[in-house]
């Protein structure tokens, strides 16, 4: 048990057993990267008036317990009847189990979310269009440093743009700090944004369509929260995975993700390992399977060169300034007197369309020769790339295929 009075710094992070006793410091010491959630527990000063109630949302695999004085945040992996027994034991209300409801349109400015984890939770002013596009270094941290930590490193550090984690069944570290003001006073000191949303990993994918636009639903409802609004990119975290064994049910998942959020206006992004996740993407674009592909990609291989090339990926692929890479992660820095552990990432991402459910470019494959294609949205081939190659082979001719030309 954690005692977060006596230790403001202590991470409250939920990839381990835990009880945390008290308000998560708004400067906690967490490690950069941590993924995955299991059984702990978060128990919080609330308001002595608060009703009795228990809220339970699947999707972010969270039990949020109210009473007067108290409020308890339970989240679990595989075990919610565990969570909800501890908290039924200490008086909470049981409250009814409940799962994700259908998939809902992306709320309007200051109209109430609702996605299937945040059906009360409002929408914010929306921050100019811009939020999530730049060019140069950026990091990203387990949970949102505040206030006074950002206006240091935006003061001394070569960073300027910031990894945020909006929500999922995967969020490791407890946000304290990120709300929409946080958000708004970050934008106007000029940071700019990589949002990353955390939800279920390969493993745990049993039904690719429904898991991904559910995941995209709630996704949308947890930026607009935070004022990010239609046309921003939103990136899901897909950690590294046995290609092999789960492609099959990562990529229409993660197609289903891309098509829901354009259906919603947002932009589709992706974080992987560049071994496995964008090798694994690329590969599909080329198998004419037909599948939804993203906006925007953010790709993880340390190694330590801050640009986006990446012999993973073709030349021409997502090469419309629509790349970040992670290069390097598990770090600790310190700019203006404040530390904090970070990944450090090199973004050229300018991603200006707002999506109307129809991709802009098509992959394709041409089996004679081996190269993977580009073409716009009604069929004219731009470039291609032989896989493996950095050597763009400008295209003229039609295509008006499903993914596959001959």
């Amino acid at each position: 048990m954690t005692d977060l009075t006596a230790d403001p710094t202590a991470c409250v992070r939920f990839d381990q057993h835990a009880v945390y006793l008290g308000t998560p410091g708004a400067r906690q010491d967490c490690p950069a990267h941590l993924v995955g959630r299991t059984e702990a527990l978060l128990l919080e000063p609330g308001a002595e008036g608060a009703p009795s109630a228990t809220t339970v949302s699947e999707i972010d695999r969270e039990v949020r317990a109210t009473a007067p004085g108290v409020t308890a945040t339970g989240v679990y992996g595989d075990d919610q009847a565990l969570v909800r027994t501890i908290l039924a034991s200490a008086g909470f209300s049981a409250g009814p189990a409940r799962k994700p409801g259908p998939a809902a349109a992306a709320p309007a400015a200051g109209a109430p979310a609702t996605g299937s984890a945040a059906a009360t939770t409002a929408a914010a002013p929306a921050l100019p269009a811009d939020a999530t596009r730049y060019t140069g270094k950026g990091f990203d941290a387990c949970t949102a440093p505040d206030s006074a930590a950002m206006s240091a490193w935006r003061a001394d550090s070569p960073y300027q743009a910031v990894g945020i984690y909006i929500g999922g069944a995967a969020r490791a570290c407890a946000q304290p700090n990120l709300t929409a003001a946080w958000m708004q006073q970050q934008y106007t000191a000029g940071w700019r944004f990589l949002p990353v949303y955390v939800g279920a990993q390969a493993s745990r994918i049993t039904s690719p369509a429904a898991q991904g636009t559910a995941a995209a639903d709630d996704a949308v409802a947890q930026a607009a929260a935070l004022g990010l609004g239609p046309g921003s990119v939103l990136y899901y975290d897909m950690e590294s995975y046995n290609v092999a064994a789960y492609s099959g049910v990562v990529q229409p998942f993660l197609s289903a993700w891309t098509t829901e959020l354009h259906a919603l206006g947002y932009n589709s992004g992706l974080y992987s390992s560049a071994a496995t996740g964008m090798a694994d993407l690329v590969a599909t674009a080329a198998s004419g399977k037909g599948y939804a592909m993203p906006d925007a990609l953010f790709t993880a291989r340390w190694n330590g060169v801050a640009d986006t090339a990446d012999p993973a990926l073709p030349s021409t692929a997502w090469a419309g300034h629509q790349r970040a890479h992670q290069y390097d992660g598990n770090a600790t820095e310190t700019w203006g007197g404040v530390t904090i552990g970070i990944d450090r990432d090199y973004l050229d991402v300018q991603v200006t369309t707002r999506p109307t459910g129809k991709p802009t470019q098509t992959g394709i494959y041409r089996p004679a020769s081996q190269t993977f294609a580009l073409a716009d949205s009604v069929g004219n081939l731009t470039h291609a790339a032989p896989f493996g190659s950095a050597n763009d082979i400008p295209l003229t001719g039609h295509w008006s295929g499903p993914g596959r030309d001959t």
